[in-house]
């Protein structure tokens, strides 16, 4: 499996992110040395689309695939395809704060951590419907990892669209999210531009 290994601030930096989409309150001192040449139409295009893959932890075949999905489905395919990448189970894993970055989210899911209507789910990016109930296994929840997490996590705000019992690590999916209720600082459109192209 591919992996990643640019250092995390790095990749915020050059994608003018801030780490706090990504669960990590830890800022960068260092200042980015930006050339004085403008980004063209298709660098913008191209750096929304690494900053949606990036913050998601998802690599380029399944986020093509997520585009392709997301055009045929009915309204339009850019706010589609950020609603696609939000209910991926590690990122709801995320949202309701059993983890505090979607990386660690993946590594729960990929350790049958997590029940989906009482059914274990190691694949991170199943896609949870509306009325779907998430749960950590019971014989994990009093593991020291999941104190530590809450303890983390504690003041992060869980959207609208889910419901946390973070005492019981059990969530539920209380409807499917718009494009407006995401707080990602992505331009869906941008990306929707650069795959018309192809």
């Amino acid at each position: 499996m591919a992996v990643n290994r640019v250092p995390v601030l790095k990749r915020c930096r050059s994608l003018g992110l801030d780490p706090v989409y990504l669960g990590i309150d830890k800022k960068s001192t260092r200042e980015l040395r930006r050339s004085n040449r403008k980004l063209s139409e298709y660098g913008l295009q191209l750096r929304e689309k690494q900053k949606a893959k990036f913050i998601y932890g998802v690599l380029e075949k399944p986020f093509r695939n997520y585009y392709d999905k997301a055009k045929k489905m009915s309204g339009q395919a850019g706010p589609n395809l950020i609603i696609m990448l939000e209910t991926r189970l590690d990122n709801i894993i995320y949202r309701l704060g059993f983890a505090r970055t979607r990386r660690e989210a993946r590594q729960i899911v990929g350790h049958k951590h997590v029940l989906v209507n009482g059914r274990c789910v190691n694949i991170p990016s199943y896609l949870v419907k509306a009325g779907d109930t998430i749960e950590i296994k019971e014989k994990c929840k009093d593991s020291q990892r999941y104190k530590d997490v809450l303890e983390a996590t504690g003041g992060r705000l869980v959207p609208d669209w889910l419901e946390a019992d973070p005492e019981n690590l059990k969530g539920a999916i209380k409807e499917l999210p718009l494009r407006e209720n995401i707080d990602v600082p992505v331009n869906e459109v941008l990306i929707v531009e650069l795959y018309s192209k192809n």
